[in-house]
């Protein structure tokens, strides 16, 4: 008998399973739904933020394998499905290959799996998403960018373009909050704090963080509301009333790039204003203080417990914020700099 039991589980290990998988299988009466019923299910159980991200993807696993059982697909097949994904990539300014496609494909599919896990429809050991690799980034190669590169994006922005007043607030918007494209066009009249000149940021993740912002600015994003925004729609839109996309920051750097060669050549994009006052911050007041300023909350198990316990405060982040602009801001009394503002 111990001989037997010996072989069986040489033969489970060699399969991948484990007792408990057999268990689960014998257990398992429910049948296995296809991609399209799956996705459709999935859609309304996924927040709009990760929907934003899989949900193309999703769409184009139903275009291939609609029908099919989601247990079904081979490695092989899942395999040729990112390739694909990967060489049908748009091509956009900042595109590289098609990696980032395929990393969303492999996310979405990941997400996939381990739902249908989850819900029984097949055991750990037998599920595609963990044999599924995800293609490795490349190194980022954005940066912080010059003083005088960002003069001249703000001047051309200011005098080119069918909405200059439009194109200047995004750019400042960006410049000082450090906020990423999707808090910016996620931003409403009531996260609007026009008293101690604050803002609330809704970015990846489903997370929210109060960013300060000079008043300056803050005078400009109330002014902007009489385009039409209601108090819980979005704030950023255009002078008909109709609010702007991810579309209108294609068009902004595309036109900067034809007067300035450098954003053309290098690809520069909203993102490279976030590298830069974010590396601003932290050559001035510190890695604590820029990690609070970008909205870096959570703390990764790789860089130190030192910083459990010297996180920065929102009045640190509007004093850099107030060395930044030259302009004072109401929570940075106590801590006020006499380092002189980076130039705009």
């Amino acid at each position: 008998m111990t001989t037997e039991v010996e072989a069986a589980r040489l033969l489970l290990e060699r399969l991948g399973l484990r007792p408990e998988d057999l268990l689960e299988r014998v257990g398992q009466t429910q049948p296995v739904p296809t991609f399209d019923q799956y996705i459709h299910q999935l859609q309304s159980a996924f927040p709009p933020g990760t929907l934003r991200t899989y949900g193309p993807y999703w769409r184009r696993i139903v275009n291939e394998w609609g029908s099919r059982p989601i247990s079904e697909p081979t490695p092989l097949e899942i395999r040729e499905l990112i390739e694909h994904t990967k060489q049908q990539a748009a091509v956009r300014r900042n595109s590289r290959g098609g990696r980032s496609a395929a990393e969303h494909m492999v996310g979405a599919l990941r997400a996939l799996y381990r739902q249908g896990q989850a819900d029984g429809h097949f055991p750990a050991a037998e599920n595609p998403a963990n044999r599924i690799i995800k293609p490795r980034r490349l190194p980022n190669n954005r940066r912080a960018l010059p003083d005088r590169l960002i003069a001249d994006i703000n001047r051309v922005a200011a005098t080119t373009g069918n909405d200059p007043e439009l194109d200047t607030l995004i750019l400042r918007l960006h410049i000082e909050t450090a906020c990423r494209r999707g808090g910016a066009l996620a931003l409403r009249p009531r996260d609007l704090d026009a008293e101690q000149c604050l803002i609330q940021l809704h970015e990846k993740g489903d997370a929210v963080r109060w960013q300060p912002v000079s008043p300056t600015l803050m005078q400009a994003l109330l002014r902007h509301r009489d385009r039409g925004a209601a108090n819980s729609e979005q704030l950023l839109r255009y002078r008909n009333g109709r609010p702007i996309t991810g579309r209108r920051y294609d068009h902004i750097w595309k036109r900067i790039g034809k007067h300035l060669p450098p954003v053309s050549t290098q690809q520069i994009t909203a993102h490279w204003l976030r590298h830069t006052t974010l590396t601003w911050v932290e050559r001035h007041y510190g890695y604590a203080v820029a990690r609070a300023y970008a909205g870096h909350a959570e703390i990764g198990g790789n860089v130190g417990a030192t910083l459990t316990y010297v996180k920065a405060s929102l009045h640190e982040v509007a004093a850099a914020l107030t060395a930044l602009t030259g302009e004072k801001h109401p929570l940075a009394a106590e801590f006020e700099s006499k380092r002189p503002p980076m130039a705009a």
